[in-house]
């Protein structure tokens, strides 16, 4: 299969690594010195050093040449690249099935991946998101992965499963597109909360404590969009919410670290030099939480500490001061 992906960051390179010994890829970067970076050198330097792109893989600043070139798109952005990537397809009338692997809801409008997708290319747009439990450095190293595939036709879900499956990255077909985004969202701002947890020094209990309430704010979440229970046992929901949350390649549970240490959020994500999606995530899960009347405490609190109007230590003491109430209520 002829391949293009859109976005030359750590994803980006790390998925055309994986797919590279099977389908013949076309990598684009809006940024010229990445583009010629990894033309000269086969590496990322800036975005994702330390890992060769084979020859066999183009590398392109074209945006039409790339998009001309495939049978299908996989836009590896992050969640904020989205929207202006997918008009700038509709922009030369692309019709080509579309894939994404940023993850959370688009600040400012709280839609999640999918809804962008298809207010800008249309209700029959073919799309979907790629989600699991995923480091791209691991991923790019060849060490063994299974993510989920969800896609807003079962029939394509499948058959794009079964073309991007490779012996050592995994894909398992899933028809639940919005509880794999919503997995895939909010386990980031629950990582910050580990991080926290982490950094305080509040021992295993808490840490697993808060993981377990964490994924009942998922469920309850993505129930009230429509999403089914099931997914968020699987891969885009406890898998990804186990690795964000323990895993040290986690930039947002490296956030949460740097929270317990009282730095400052501009200081933190200076530091960090990549995105971390949770940051922006937990004001938009925070806001849809209330709109919808779930109860979300650990991401509210998560939202009050990123916004200044708590502080790690005072965002713990709150939420162990709530009143108790039934577990599976």
């Amino acid at each position: 299969m002829k391949i293009s992906l859109l976005g030359a960051g750590a994803w980006g390179t790390a998925l055309s690594i994986a797919f590279a010994g099977k389908h013949e890829l076309t990598l684009w970067s809006r940024e010229e010195d990445v583009a010629a970076d990894l033309v000269a050198t086969r590496e990322n330097h800036r975005f994702f050093p330390g890992y060769k792109l084979p020859d066999s893989i183009a590398v392109s600043t074209d945006f039409e040449a790339a998009v001309a070139r495939a049978e299908l798109l996989i836009v590896a952005t992050p969640i904020a690249g989205l929207r202006p990537t997918v008009e700038r397809l509709k922009s030369i009338g692309c019709t080509l099935p579309v894939l994404w692997v940023c993850k959370g809801f688009e600040a400012g409008s709280g839609k999640l991946p999918h809804q962008v997708v298809a207010e800008v290319l249309g209700q029959q747009a073919l799309c979907g998101a790629l989600s699991g439990p995923s480091f791209a450095e691991e991923v790019a190293a060849g060490q063994p992965t299974a993510v989920a595939l969800a896609a807003n036709d079962p029939a394509f879900a499948r058959e794009a499963a079964r073309q991007l499956h490779t012996a050592r990255l995994r894909i398992y077909a899933n028809d639940d597109l919005v509880g794999v985004e919503v997995g895939g969202a909010v386990k980031n701002v629950l990582a910050i909360a580990t991080g926290v947890c982490d950094g305080l020094g509040l021992g295993l209990n808490s840490r697993a404590a808060l993981m377990t309430r964490g994924l009942a704010e998922i469920a309850r979440l993505g129930l009230a969009l429509g999403a089914d229970r099931q997914t968020f046992m699987g891969l885009a929901g406890m898998g990804d919410l186990i690795l964000t949350c323990t895993g040290d390649l986690s930039r947002n549970r490296r956030v949460g670290l740097a929270l317990a240490q009282n730095k400052s959020l501009p200081q933190i994500l200076e530091e960090l030099g990549h995105v971390a999606e949770g940051v922006y995530t937990a004001r938009e899960v925070d806001r849809l939480s209330s709109q919808l009347n779930v109860d979300m405490p650990i991401s509210a609190a998560v939202a009050a500490v990123l916004d200044g109007r708590l502080n790690a230590a005072q965002a713990v003491e709150q939420l162990m001061a709530r009143d108790p109430k039934e577990e599976l209520a």
